[in-house]
């Protein structure tokens, strides 16, 4: 390929990821807005003040304290500080809701790249790429903030009130919901790649105590506290879902063994 050929390549992947980054501006910017209109319903979501919220806690009916439902007055002592949590929830829940297309716009910039198998691989991943986000957020809203919460609160309560600032509360909440639905996605990952034979369930497996340590890792990092219960709370899940990950690598694997 001559210099001036490779330089229109060039240009014309550098016009494609402009056209892609726009559309995917556009979206965000449309499900900020449709945020913004119903941002009170989503802090209370946030703040486990819905009503929906209240009546899965009682249709579920948690008996330990652990798993209630946390109550937390918020406060805010800067004049910018309360809208500017509120612009940031609608941006965080933009994006979330503008995922599914973001990845799709990720997904057609690549796709000239990819073989027709491995393009049909990437389409069979897309839902459980979703629903594994959605696990995780839900594990982290319903079984990690409630008991970390409960320790956060409690803790040296004796000394002083807690009175919460609203820009703390949402940045922990969201870091902590989004991280925690992006790690839950690991199986996928790993079992695409081991579909295309980049990873092997043998080298994942021979990985296993450098994950476990990883997990604990992570876990103390997006863990605001310093007690074991809570972060064993975050690490025993990711340790689960890495054995899950090699034990979904091993059965692909097989069926590769199998149709060849």
């Amino acid at each position: 390929m001559s210099s001036s050929e490779k330089r229109l390549s060039i240009l014309g992947h550098v016009a494609e990821l402009r056209k892609r980054l726009t559309r995917s501006v556009i979206a965000v910017s449309i499900t900020t807005i449709l945020s913004f209109i119903f941002y009170h319903q989503i802090f209370d979501i946030l703040t486990y003040k819905s009503p929906f919220v209240k009546k899965i806690f009682d249709f579920l009916d948690y008996r330990f304290q652990l798993l209630t439902p946390p109550d937390v007055n918020l406060v805010f002592i800067d004049m910018t500080e309360n809208i500017g949590t509120i612009m940031k929830i609608s941006l965080v829940s933009g994006i979330i809701l503008a995922m599914p297309y973001l990845t799709y716009e990720l997904i057609m910039f690549v796709s000239p790249a990819l073989t027709r198998r491995e393009k049909r691989y990437v389409y069979l991943v897309l839902p459980w790429i979703a629903l594994m986000f959605v696990a995780g957020v839900v594990f982290g809203y319903f079984i990690m903030l409630p008991p970390m919460f409960k320790f956060l609160l409690s803790f040296g309560s004796d000394i002083a009130t807690p009175q919460i600032r609203i820009g703390n509360y949402v940045s922990i909440v969201t870091r902590l919901l989004l991280v925690v639905g992006l790690v839950f996605e690991m199986p996928v990952l790993l079992t695409f790649l081991a579909r295309l034979g980049i990873v092997q369930a043998k080298w994942l497996a021979g990985k296993r105590r450098a994950a476990i340590i990883i997990a604990f890792i992570i876990s103390a990092i997006i863990t605001p506290t310093i007690d074991p219960i809570n972060q064993t709370i975050v690490a025993a899940p990711l340790i689960i879902l890495y054995e899950m990950s090699i034990w979904l690598a091993k059965l692909v694997q097989r069926q590769k063994v199998t149709k060849n």
